[in-house]
């Protein structure tokens, strides 16, 4: 999430009311998860476990719980809960705003669209030319949608991450503040779900298209020409690359990478990255001919068995 203007370490800190490390007019563009971060970034990270994944990282400025010392070129927010202030950057810079209307008057909305009856679009959303909206499907703020894009009823675009933080009085929210974005030529089936991203944007790339009932998780990036069927759950800040196909009922584990031109058979549990261009099946997951014989040998072992 980038902010509308750059804003100094000493602004930051004023905000959320902490000390920093660094000159006070270091310059800071935005914040966003550790997977996304660039330079003038801010990141978050509250254990120790990834101290130095987060202080070594893209971003240049890292709010941490613990005084540590400063990388060069780069500058601290010392708070006693980096999840609480992560959320207060969010909710300062990009408030939720209700609405009293189906269609935002900030929407953007291109020629030869069509919107079908009780569809809700948000404030500052984006659709191109000669979609199809078709009834009950709610957009929600800053989602950007192409040229030649067909959402049919039921599907929710922009909910909140499923992101929580385990407190002793209960989960905690991580505030979502991205965007979702559908590129030209997306097709949407009915009752799909996509959920916008922590701070980045949940993408889907020109040409692909989604069968009914899949969820996609935040700050995923689907690629160019993918197929994906029924009932498929993909996890958060998961890549599937260009032409993939993704048969139904198949899940994914988060932060995984599926190659290019990758076929993932029904049912399939995907656990871990795998390469492209392969046919993969089962869970754990492996390549289709490799399981197929696996499944074979265990039936003649078990058929050897009860005839011994």
């Amino acid at each position: 999430m980038k902010f509308k203007k750059p804003k100094t370490l000493q602004q930051i800190a004023s905000i959320l009311n902490i000390d920093f490390v660094g000159d006070k007019n270091f310059e800071i563009l935005g914040i966003n998860e550790i997977h996304v971060v660039e330079k003038g970034d801010i990141v978050f990270v509250d254990h120790p476990k990834y101290y130095d994944k987060a202080l070594n990282s893209a971003a240049t400025t890292i709010l941490i719980n613990k005084n540590v010392v400063c990388p060069e070129g780069k500058s601290l927010l010392i708070s006693d809960d980096p999840f609480r202030d992560f959320n207060k950057i969010t909710n300062h810079f990009n408030p939720f705003i209700a609405s009293n209307v189906s269609i935002s008057e900030s929407a953007i909305i291109g020629e030869g669209t069509i919107i079908q009856p009780n569809v809700f679009i948000g404030n500052n959303v984006t659709i191109g030319k000669n979609c199809i909206i078709y009834p009950n499907v709610a957009i929600y703020d800053n989602s950007v949608i192409g040229n030649n894009v067909t959402i049919h009823a039921n599907t929710v675009l922009g909910a909140d991450a499923f992101y929580y933080k385990n407190r002793s009085t209960g989960f905690d929210k991580l505030i979502s503040g991205g965007r979702v974005v559908l590129e030209d030529h997306v097709d949407l089936g009915a009752s799909c779900t996509i959920d916008r991203g922590v701070t980045g944007d949940t993408t889907i790339k020109k040409g692909t298209k989604i069968d009914n009932q899949v969820h996609v998780g935040h700050d995923t990036v689907i690629g160019k020409k993918c197929l994906i069927a029924s009932q498929t759950g993909i996890a958060g800040c998961v890549i599937i690359e260009d032409e993939v196909t993704i048969w139904g009922q198949v899940g994914t584990n988060s932060g995984i990478t599926i190659g290019k031109g990758a076929i993932i058979l029904g049912q399939t549990g995907v656990t871990k990255s795998v390469a492209g261009g392969k046919s993969y099946f089962g869970t754990p997951i492996s390549e289709s001919r490799e399981k197929l014989k696996e499944m074979a040998e265990i039936k003649r072992f078990l058929k050897d068995r009860k005839n011994s």
